[in-house]
């Protein structure tokens, strides 16, 4: 049997001092902090601000003059509800409730065909869908839903009727 030599005992023994020290570091290494949960307000927001870009956009596909109040009504919510978004919040976005999220090869999803039938029921689910949005508002946002909703289910009465 071979003998250790002095030599080969201390790097053995400085190779396992080494080892022993990095496993140590990497098993005291603290968690990495968790990320806080998207304020439920904040999160509510941008879906508002996503949904009325959406219906700013439909209502703009349509060339029509006597359809410009409804659209204009649309852009005085839109500047509001962005006024209440943190500055923080404003650079991250979030997909519109009740629309697909975009494909994921980058590409745009197609934008249906605007009527004013297609806009009518537009107003129609998204007032129906305000007072859902209420609960655990604050209540000035609370206050901002509510006459948002009542503005597009005046809209979708509106549009019942000829223009």
């Amino acid at each position: 049997m071979r003998s250790l030599s002095r030599r080969t005992l201390l790097r053995g023994s400085a190779l396992g001092v080494a080892a022993a020290a990095v496993a140590g570091c990497a098993a005291e290494d603290p968690a990495p902090p968790r990320a806080e949960p998207p304020d439920p307000e904040t999160v509510l927001l941008k879906q508002l601000i996503a949904d009325k870009e959406r219906t700013i956009a439909l209502y703009s596909s349509i060339a029509s003059d006597k359809l410009a109040p409804f659209r204009q009504r649309h852009e005085a919510h839109l500047a509001e509800l962005r006024r209440r978004l943190p500055p923080a919040a404003a650079t991250a976005s979030v997909p519109p409730s009740g629309t697909p999220a975009p494909s994921p090869s980058g590409a745009p999803s197609p934008q249906p065909k605007a009527s004013v039938r297609s806009l009518r029921k537009l107003e129609q689910k998204a007032a129906a869908l305000r007072p859902r949005q209420l609960d655990g508002a604050s209540p000035a946002l609370a206050q901002l839903i509510a006459s948002i909703g009542a503005c597009e289910a005046a809209h979708a009465q509106a549009l019942a009727r000829p223009l």
